[in-house]
């Protein structure tokens, strides 16, 4: 009954360029930044397993083909022809491109648009936005006035901004923007360390090491990590009325998972309630039950369970029906939040969709729900939603 649901990808990342060694293909199939024990692989999990079964018969084999085969098999194809069998496949309409971390290693917004014939726009990433004012040469007294002109070139046409706090610092911070006085004095503190760690090199905003300059933690090494500056930024965000997307729950070990429970940011999605910005929770697992509760509580919150749909593969439907325990379903997205491998991309939409589909129908054959509206439901997570708040159509 749910077939052909429409996608808007509201969050993810561009795909990798070139080839890639097993290593390499196994470090993005999961959120460890270490690789598996010896005579162990990453593949032997959720994520891995999906792949051989959604992926495999795209490259030209059945499904569930040892992962030896698999990846003989993409190697074959090369990195064009798999990033266009796979992303194309997902039959995604819309993706907004997170575009803040490791971007001249991936293909651009516009690249990924092309490979999958879909539309695509960016999502702006306010730590990557300050990194590139503080590597561009900055005083403390003009930080704030800096990082605001940055912001607002930045996001001339995007369509939302980001913020990766729970990784920088946590979700736990006080919910009001700092003053002035406080953001000067932090910015004299990030900056004069700042200062003591980039290399020699020019100062005028072009990376001195031959990276892209996209922000990515730093281009020479910087990372925003100051909690003031952090909610500086965090509020500058809302300031420019764009959605704001925030990274809440499991993601890789630079995080500390309990302090990126969104129930953390209570405080601060009071704060901003009569702003007129939607503050989006991005994948929030384990945490989306709480995500859900503040959807209820707060129409001005958005949550979706992207991350966690790759990971828990064969449990996608579990995941995915708890997201819809509390949260108004005119409050619900879809992302993939796909990194690196367009099987990420593929694997994203073919869960959602499936678990979606045996939800609702499930629901639908117990009487609970009408066909007609499981139907407006799947339209509304699958894109519709997204089409409103980010406005799409516009």
């Amino acid at each position: 009954m749910l077939e052909g649901v429409r996608l808007v990808d509201h969050h993810c990342h561009g795909v990798v360029r070139g080839p890639l060694d097993r290593a390499a293909f196994e470090l993005l199939a999961t959120e460890s930044d270490r690789p598996a024990p010896p005579g162990c692989t990453t593949l032997d999990s959720q994520l891995g397993f999906a792949i051989r079964r959604w992926c495999a018969p795209l490259l030209g084999l059945a499904p569930h083909a040892p992962a030896e085969d698999y990846l003989a098999r993409r190697d074959q194809l090369g990195p064009a022809e798999v990033n266009r069998r796979l992303l194309g496949a997902a039959g995604v309409a819309t993706f907004l491109v997170d575009t803040g971390f490791r971007a001249g290693d991936l293909l651009t917004p516009a690249e990924l648009g092309a490979a999958a014939g879909a539309s695509a726009a960016e999502v702006v990433r306010l730590e990557a936005v300050a990194e590139r004012v503080a590597e561009g040469g900055v005083s403390a007294d003009g930080f704030a006035a800096a990082y605001a002109d940055a912001l607002a070139t930045a996001t001339t046409d995007a369509v939302a901004v980001k913020s990766v706090l729970a990784y920088r610092h946590g979700l736990d911070i006080a919910p009001e923007p700092p003053t002035a006085s406080q953001v000067r004095t932090a910015a004299g503190r990030w900056l004069r360390r700042a200062e003591a760690a980039l290399p020699p090199g020019p100062r005028d905003g072009s990376p001195g090491d031959g990276s892209p300059g996209d922000g990515s933690p730093g281009a020479r090494g910087l990372r925003l990590d100051d909690p003031v500056l952090l909610r500086h930024v965090l509020w500058a965000g809302v300031q420019r009325g764009l959605p704001v997307q925030i990274h809440t729950g499991f993601g890789d070990p630079d995080l500390d998972l309990a302090r990126a429970d969104p129930a953390l940011l209570t405080g601060f999605l009071r704060a901003v309630a009569d702003r007129d910005v939607a503050i989006m929770l991005l994948h929030c697992y384990p945490f989306h039950r709480q995500a859900g509760y503040l959807a209820q509580v707060f129409p001005h919150v958005y949550l979706d369970v992207g991350l966690a749909l790759n990971h828990v593969g064969a449990r996608a439907p579990a995941v995915l029906a708890e997201s819809l325990e509390l949260a108004p379903f005119h409050q619900v997205l879809y992302s993939s939040d796909a990194f690196g491998l367009p099987e990420l991309h593929l694997l994203g939409a073919a869960l959602f969709r499936e678990a979606l589909a045996e939800v609702l129908d499930g629901w639908v054959a117990a009487g609970r729900w009408s066909g007609a509206d499981a139907r407006r439901v799947a339209d509304m997570v699958g894109a519709g939603n997204a089409a409103r708040v980010y406005r799409l159509g516009d």
